[in-house]
């Protein structure tokens, strides 16, 4: 469980939002649970509540634990929980699991049920579930402006009325309607013996619902009864503890009564269930006056272009290459303006002193800005805008087949287009894989992906000096050998893996400010940690160069570096520190040329194997420390040591045959 802080801010009609540590717990007087399908608007509904930046990106898969925050209310302390994105709780995945273990053993005060208005029918098939659990519900009517674009008109009031629940129209992403789903959930709370609507299924099923219930007496339900009661006829045997003639009676009952309601209509019992609830659900829709009248119009028509199966992978290229380019002429731009301004200021001393603060602190701290500005901020945004959008879904998507053909569940395509932004919790997405050998390969795959760190690094050094179409290049083998490495860990582990169900959002224009609060949530990590870092670094390799002591650390790797790569010598003292952050190395690498251009230092040949070591040899230390969480201390050596040895193996081949080119 992640407790996140908020931020001491207001928003309008919501309360006042406060600071709180590791012991914001302390007074807390109402718990709310966020509990929905996947891409419903959870995630937002809990940022304008809290203020944090929980990821709002408008695609599937974003939530896998629980993220927690705390609202001042009307003088109430109010605990906001947002759980995974779920469609049901029929599979028993990791994010089903925690969320109905939350639910049933956590008992929150109301559990606010996010529902998108646009498909109403689908998302109540959970909505019914969560009712038989037994706890206070208010429903959230999410993108209802959405759905009144395209023709859909819903009656809140008789869908309160049939449901049993508050029913609030809200738009997440613009805050409308949250302050109203906090007041209805207080004063559902406040409403004491209030057990709500019973939504029944076929009279066949009620009636041994009831019998069941009726017979359960005696065995002291942990649960609430018509849940427990739904539980048994599905076939779960685990809500008992001890082993008493009255549970035996109890579970042999149930499973009679379960043969009985499968003979009736001719299936088993979980299939039955499940029509029920679907049934329930379209006829509740039905009845809540929906209205479809379909319109085609160009965002309909972009759909089908950028969902193509040959026109949706061309536009996915022409889209990354484009924001490459970009990235590579705007931070070219921009470090040779922080570079001209640093020049201008360096003041007119010498001496060792002198030297290791200008060339070390200052040189570091605007090497560290350049990079930060001229390619990392932009890139988060481009990212965070994209994945606002709903353009982000797509892609996942049309990752689905190339992942299958690597052997992998279509699933991975989301970790893997997660790793773009960082490998970190890429890595960690990679545990909605089904079985451990998904799970390693597709944690493997991962942390190959070019994570923002490393484009930083191609970008700001082959793309601004040596050019665009060499650093794209770059990109388009790194994506080459992750599926080689893939197709060949798939014939080494066979196995198969099933398709992937991904919610498809609405497009829609994102809201600059969550794009601006999204780049920033990731980009502060990289000013708190980075800038620090590299600072200390280039004072480091700065003293160690004006007493001469450079050359000991060097020539320990120089028959790698220099011999088999053909780089600079001091370039190994760069990827030692390039472990703890890898854009750390540009940063390094420009203030090692000490304000100087940094082609003085290095050739564009070995700007090219440079990149290609970075892209490819060990992944961050933070990514390392998931890793041995994730898959254990002899895997991720494993791991390491192979992306090591495929740095140095590239690296090498790329010195020796693009030097023919250069």
């Amino acid at each position: 469980m992640v407790n996140s802080t908020s931020y001491n801010q207001d928003i309008p009609g919501v309360g006042k939002r406060q600071r709180h540590r590791h012991g914001y717990r302390h007074g807390i007087q109402l718990t709310i649970a966020l509990a929905g399908n996947a891409n419903v608007g959870k995630s937002s509904i809990f940022n304008q509540l809290t203020g944090l930046t929980q990821e709002t990106g408008n695609w599937a898969g974003k939530t896998v634990g629980i993220v927690e925050g705390v609202l001042s209310h009307h003088g109430l302390q109010i605990n906001i929980v947002d759980l995974p994105g779920i469609y049901s709780f029929a599979t028993y995945s990791p994010e089903e699991q925690v969320t109905r273990e939350y639910i049933l053993n956590n008992h929150p005060d109301v559990v606010i049920n996010v529902l998108d208005a646009t498909s109403l029918e689908r998302n109540l098939f959970l909505t019914l579930q969560i009712k038989e659990m037994g706890v206070p519900v208010v429903i959230a009517l999410n993108n209802s402006d959405v759905a009144e674009k395209k023709h859909i008109h819903l009656d809140t009031k008789l869908l309160s009325e049939i449901v049993g629940v508050p029913v609030i129209n809200t738009v997440a992403i613009k805050g409308i309607g949250v302050h109203e789903l906090i007041d209805a959930a207080i004063e559902l709370k406040n409403k004491t013996n209030n057990p709500g609507t019973i939504l029944k299924y076929g009279p066949e099923v009620e009636k041994r619902i009831d019998q069941l219930i009726n017979n359960m007496e005696k065995a002291s339900p942990k649960y609430p009864p018509r849940w427990t009661a739904i539980q048994l006829l599905e076939g779960e045997k685990d809500l008992f503890t001890g082993d008493n003639e009255q549970t035996s009676a109890l579970l042999s009952s149930s499973q009679k009564l379960a043969e009985e309601i499968a003979s009736i209509h001719g299936e088993d019992i979980s299939t039955v269930i499940t029509a029920e609830r679907y049934a329930l659900a379209a006829s509740i829709a039905k009845q809540a006056n929906v209205r479809l009248e379909p319109a085609k119009g160009p965002l309909t028509r972009l759909d089908s272009l950028t969902l193509h199966p040959v026109f949706g992978y061309l536009l996915f290229i022409v889209t990354m290459g484009a924001i490459l380019i970009f990235i590579s002429l705007f931070g070219g731009w921009m470090t040779n303006l922080i570079a001209e301004l640093f020049n201008h200021l360096k003041p007119a001393i010498s001496g060792h002193l002198a030297d290791i603060l200008w060339n070390g602190g200052v040189i570091g701290f605007y090497a560290a800005l350049s990079v930060a500005i001229g390619f990392i901020l932009p890139f988060f945004l481009i990212l965070s805008w994209l994945g606002e959008s709903g353009y982000l879904p797509r892609v996942a998507f049309l990752m689905d087949r190339p992942c299958h053909m690597v052997g992998l569940h279509g699933q991975a395509s989301l970790p893997l287009i997660t790793a773009f932004g960082c490998n970190v919790p890429a890595c960690m997405a990679c545990r909605v894989m089904s079985n451990k050998r998904d799970r390693l390969i597709a944690t493997f795959l991962t942390t190959m992906v070019p994570c923002s760190a490393r484009t930083s690094v191609v970008l700001g050094l082959v793309g601004a000096f040596v050019g665009w179409q060499w650093a794209v290049g770059l990109f388009l083998f790194q994506f080459i050998l992750i599926f080689f490495l893939g197709s060949l860990l798939n014939k080494l582990i066979p196995s198969t893996s099933p398709g992937i169900i991904i919610e498809i959002p609405e497009y829609r224009l994102p809201s600059l400010k969550i794009v601006w609060r999204q780049a920033w949530f990731k980009f502060k990590d990289f000013l708190i940690i980075s800038v620090p870092l590299i600072i200390v670094g280039s004072i480091v390799i700065e003293s160690l160069r004006v007493f001469n002591w450079l050359d000991y650390v060097t020539n320990i790797l120089t028959p790698v570096t220099v011999t088999w790569l053909g780089l600079p010598a001091f370039t190994g003292v760069l990827l030692i520190f390039g472990i703890l952050r890898k854009e750390a190395n540009l940063a390094l690498l420009i203030s090692f040329a000490g304000g100087a251009a940094i082609t003085s230092v290095i050739t564009p040949l070995q700007m090219v194997v440079f990149s290609i070591v970075i892209m490819l040899y060990i992944p961050c230390i933070s990514t390392i420390a998931v890793l041995v969480k994730e898959t254990g201390a002899k895997v991720t050596t494993l791991m390491v040591l192979a992306e090591i040895a495929l740095a140095i193996l590239f690296g090498g081949i790329a010195y020796r045959f693009l030097g023919l080119f250069f």
